[in-house]
């Protein structure tokens, strides 16, 4: 079993993640579902479920809402907030039947009914369509975590009676999990999650058997065989479809299912996709992304493929997010961590509008925003992602404190070498790499306190009380400082940050074999892009001249040093811009990419420039 690490026992995030997420929790979540009345609990009446014969996924947003307000309620204990959440989990749990099924489908269309074989198709969609078990997983997380943080047997019991009847079906219903989900089944064994989850919250061995049931079906189904493939190094866009969402959150059920079970391999494939989905297919911002030239927008492309209009869906980048949560527990490791702040600074609030309302469901690197409608599935996965992210600025293991994302906050953490610890943390960040620590003990202890080092953080720097620390600081890895600590310490950190420049091909290569055999390969696409980070946070122009959505840029000869700068800040404490200066054109200034724009509705972001070719190649 892994060693596990605990989340702060209370949080007050401020600064970037602090504003975000207190317009999550005035927008959204206060907002979206307040009573039964609100269309996205109303379709769970009778009324409206004896007539459901669409076969529809808008059920999803009543599990999605309590996860992400059962977290918020919990951390800032809004009265009002926390009274919504318990007339809406009423609500559900008297809606349930007697054979635990709490979805919004008539009776024969829910996920019980064994129908033909499905015919063959591109994604292996059963007919007729369905999003029953996904809906149902949905409501499984929401309930778990409402009972997690307000503890009520009613509300648990319901999501238990969910997981039985899951397994009846799965059992002697004689129904197999991947007939009950699109992608080849992969919308359906998202129920692995959920099902481990269970196990978690009442240590009852079925619900463990439960998701190894899934796993097993999982791994039968030719068309997914999600352990074999993992295992045996498959890419990411060679499982089932491809598709991001879905096979991201199976791999959040696998890495738990490892948790529950020890199981070495289960680790291994969920590291070997995350390092294959890491190399291949995120976008610059952190996001999954894909579906170049494919008749989905959601799916990953080919490995090696680039496109500087590729889709990120929001629902996607929950997902990784999720993931990454999941192996910073298990590991320890900083690349995880990393991970997570890149895709909340970027593509996360990258999506998401200041009134804490809006989403965008899909995001592009070069594109327009585009602010997406009441019943889409990325606004409640956005409102989530959020709420994903307080508990892991911090957490506490057996080692001591580890400090894995920056942002102003204060957090107060159990020490495993007894009492707690709270944290003050100032800092400008993601704008500027300078952040102090202070901590405060109920008595003086040793621990050890480890600083994540960002990859880019080339020559940081620490100090406490004043002194140059003599510590190992390498960049991508923990900073560890092992001392007794007392009340009143001080720590500071400074993260160098430099703008960087990455360098990106669109490309296409014919290969072949000429008549000997010997192999032949020609270039006959390429454009070639630059685009610009600094910090975590990557950089991006609104349109150039005011309405070319490109634009190829000369490069000087000489070091970026020499034509990248940084600009004067803003005045708004969002950060400087960066200022380059091609030849034969005016400079250029970039933002940060989550604002570029304004972050209104319409508003475009360019963050890869095209390069002017090489008159020598």
């Amino acid at each position: 079993m892994t060693e596990s690490a605990s989340p702060p026992i209370r949080i007050e995030p401020h600064g970037l993640l602090g504003e975000a997420l207190r317009a999550n929790a005035a927008g959204r979540l206060s907002h979206f579902i307040v009573d039964e009345s609100s269309p996205a609990i109303a379709i769970f009446g009778a009324e409206h479920v004896a007539q459901n014969r669409e076969g529809d996924w808008y059920g999803e947003h009543a599990g999605k809402w309590l996860y992400a307000a059962a977290k918020s309620a919990a951390r800032t204990q809004d009265a009002r907030l926390i009274a919504h959440l318990r007339r809406i989990a009423d609500f559900l749990v008297s809606h349930q039947d007697a054979d635990g099924y709490l979805g919004t489908y008539a009776p024969e269309r829910r996920f019980m009914v064994k129908h033909p074989p499905k015919p063959k198709s591109w994604n292996g969609e059963p007919v007729p369509r369905t999003w029953d078990i996904w809906i149902h997983s949905y409501l499984i997380l929401g309930l778990v975590e409402v009972n997690r943080h307000f503890p009520d047997a009613r509300t648990l019991d319901a999501a238990r009676r969910i997981g039985d009847l899951c397994w009846r079906v799965l059992t002697d219903g004689g129904i197999d999990i991947c007939e009950l989900g699109n992608h080849h089944g992969m919308s359906a064994t998202v129920l692995l999650d959920a099902a481990v989850e269970l196990h978690f919250a009442t240590d009852e061995r079925r619900y463990l058997e439960l998701a190894l049931l899934i796993l097993k079906q999982a791994d039968a189904n030719p068309d997914l065989a999600l352990l074999a493939k993992a295992l045996g190094g498959a890419d990411a866009s060679e499982i089932a479809t491809g598709k991001a969402y879905q096979l991201i959150w199976n791999l959040v059920g696998l890495a738990k299912l490892h948790r529950a079970t020890g199981a070495p391999e289960y680790l291994r494939a969920v590291e070997n996709l995350w390092a294959n989905i890491r190399e291949q297919h995120l976008s610059l911002g952190g996001g999954p992304w894909g579906g170049v030239a494919h008749r989905s927008r959601e799916v990953f492309n080919a490995p090696g493929t680039f496109f500087p209009q590729a889709y990120v869906e929001t629902c996607s980048t929950l997902a990784w997010i999720q993931l990454n949560r999941e192996l910073l527990a298990i590991t320890g490791a900083a690349k995880y961590a990393e991970e997570i702040e890149r895709s909340a600074y970027n593509d996360l609030l990258g999506a998401f509008a200041p009134n804490g309302e809006d989403w965008c469901y899909y995001s592009y690197a070069n594109g327009k925003r585009v602010h997406t409608t009441y019943w889409r599935c990325c606004k409640s996965s956005g409102a989530m992602a959020l709420e994903e992210l307080p508990a892991l600025v911090y957490s506490s293991r057996s080692h001591g404190i580890d400090v894995n994302l920056y942002a102003p906050s204060t957090a107060t953490l159990p020490l495993a070498q007894g009492g707690r610890v709270t944290i003050e943390q100032q800092t400008r960040y993601p704008f500027d790499g300078s952040a102090r620590l202070r901590l405060a003990l109920e008595r003086p202890a040793r621990f050890a306190l480890r600083l994540r080092i960002p990859s880019w953080a080339k020559n940081a720097a620490i100090r406490v009380n004043g002194e140059r620390a003599a510590v190992e600081v390498r960049p991508g890895d923990y900073a560890t400082l092992e001392r007794e600590w007392r009340s009143e310490d001080t720590v500071a950190l400074d993260l160098p940050m430099t703008p960087q420049i990455h360098r990106r091909t669109h490309r296409n290569v014919q290969e072949s074999r000429a008549p000997d055999g010997s192999p032949v390969r020609q270039e006959v696409l390429r454009h070639d892009y630059l685009g610009i980070t600094r910090g975590p946070l990557v950089y991006a122009t609104g349109l150039v001249d005011g309405y070319k959505t490109e634009e190829s840029l000369l490069l000087p000869s000489g070091p970026p040093e020499q034509w990248l700068h940084v600009g004067p800040e803003s005045g708004n404490d969002e950060g400087a811009a960066i200022v380059l200066e091609p030849e034969r054109r005016a400079p250029l200034a970039f933002v940060p990419y989550y604002r570029a724009g304004g972050r209104v509705d319409g508003a475009w972001r360019l963050t890869w420039m095209p390069l002017a070719p090489d008159a020598n190649a």
